[in-house]
């Protein structure tokens, strides 16, 4: 299909304004699944043409377009998606990459607040912001963005508004913004996570994970605990202190026989974890607990009513600079691909023997099909 090309002008002068592209495999049904995921409210105000009703996600439909005429995804009250579009501007040169085929034209109130303050910027989005982050809604708008351009393999050309309309139209934005290109790096993301409405045993969960890396082990035999150290009763708490040394003392006996009961009742298990020892390439945890915030697709449901429990697949570098880099070094990337490759075996081993859902870190559903 032959899109129209972008349009010069989309935002006024109190909207920001972002692009979002997308490969020529992506459709349009996909960002409205992501767009569902993390925004209850989204719904078409204009459906796309070429896109009947019912193709969807289930959203409710709005009119439809007309030959090739774009749609209007609404993700809140004031965010809205229009396209696709062409990768190519209306008279102008967009600034997208090869390979971007669809675009979509985001428009949300500017909100800004104070200058990125980080170790590292691993999606650029300190760099494409020096002045200000975006904040409330077009923080979470501008978040949701990266996340969407890392799954469908997209990018992202943020605050572009001003770069090409006409500064002497009425509602014009007064300046132009930085429109740096962000490509956030789909293998960046590792961690996965199983929710299921089902809670391994400890020693289950371990006899599930082990034979995928003999350097499983378990993490809550804790350590033997041999009571306060010798003679703290008869130490002042800081120097100077003035208590009398016989209430002290009744106050550390007091102290010991609580603790003491505390270790003699039974023990209630909230949750635990599992080590993998990767050496370089760092470790890879499994945390199990239960969890009452849920991706936003997965409230509502009726096993979730009451939350779920989370078995998180975590994997933790050796070097968290590093980690967080926008480009890290090849030895950084090497190690990740490892320890990726593990997460996803761990992740389907679990899901396999407890059901549930899988999501990645930015909370969108993953196929157990696609691991």
């Amino acid at each position: 299909m032959e899109y129209p090309p972008l349009p010069r002008g989309a935002a006024q002068a109190h909207q920001a304004r972002h692009l979002l592209a997308v490969p020529g495999d992506v459709v349009v049904d996909e960002l409205e699944v992501l767009a569902m995921s993390r925004f209850a409210a989204t719904r078409w105000d204009v459906t796309p043409a070429g896109s009947g009703p019912g193709d969807g996600a289930g959203a409710p439909q709005g009119p439809r377009a007309k030959g090739t005429a774009p749609g209007i995804l609404r993700v809140s009250r004031h965010a809205t998606l229009t396209g696709p579009y062409a990768a190519r501007g209306d008279g102008f040169d967009a600034g997208l990459p090869p390979g971007s085929a669809m675009v979509f034209d985001v428009v949300c109130h500017r909100e800004r607040g104070a200058p990125p303050f980080s170790i590292g910027d691993r999606d650029g989005v300190g760099r494409a912001f020096p002045q200000g982050l975006p904040e409330r809604e077009e923080g979470r708008l501008v978040t949701w963005l990266v996340a969407v351009a890392r799954r469908l393999n997209g990018t992202l050309r943020v605050d572009v508004g001003g770069l090409w309309e006409p500064t002497a139209s009425a509602g014009a934005s007064p300046r132009p913004g930085t429109g740096v290109v962000l490509t956030p790096d789909p293998d960046a993301a590792v961690d996965l996570s199983v929710y299921s409405s089902v809670w391994l045993e400890p020693e289950a969960a371990l006899a599930t994970v082990r034979p995928l890396h003999s350097r499983t082990r378990l993490e809550t035999e804790g350590v033997e605990w041999g009571g306060p150290p010798a003679g703290i009763a008869d130490k002042p708490l800081y120097p100077g202190e003035k208590m009398d040394p016989e209430h002290r003392r009744k106050l550390h006996a007091t102290a010991e026989e609580f603790d003491i009961a505390a270790l003699r009742a039974p023990q209630v298990l909230h949750g635990y974890g599992l080590l993998i020892e990767l050496g370089v390439d760092g470790i890879v945890a499994v945390e199990v607990a239960g969890e009452e915030h849920l991706p936003p697709v997965l409230r509502g449901l009726p096993w979730t009513a009451d939350g779920a429990v989370r078995y998180r697949v975590h994997w933790e570098p050796t070097d968290q600079i590093e980690a967080n880099q926008e480009q890290p070094g090849m030895s950084h990337r090497v190690a990740r691909k490892r320890a990726a490759e593990l997460v996803v075996r761990v992740a389907a081993a679990l899901h396999k023997a407890v059901g549930g859902e899988i999501a990645d870190e930015d909370e969108f559903l993953v196929d157990p099909a696609d691991l």
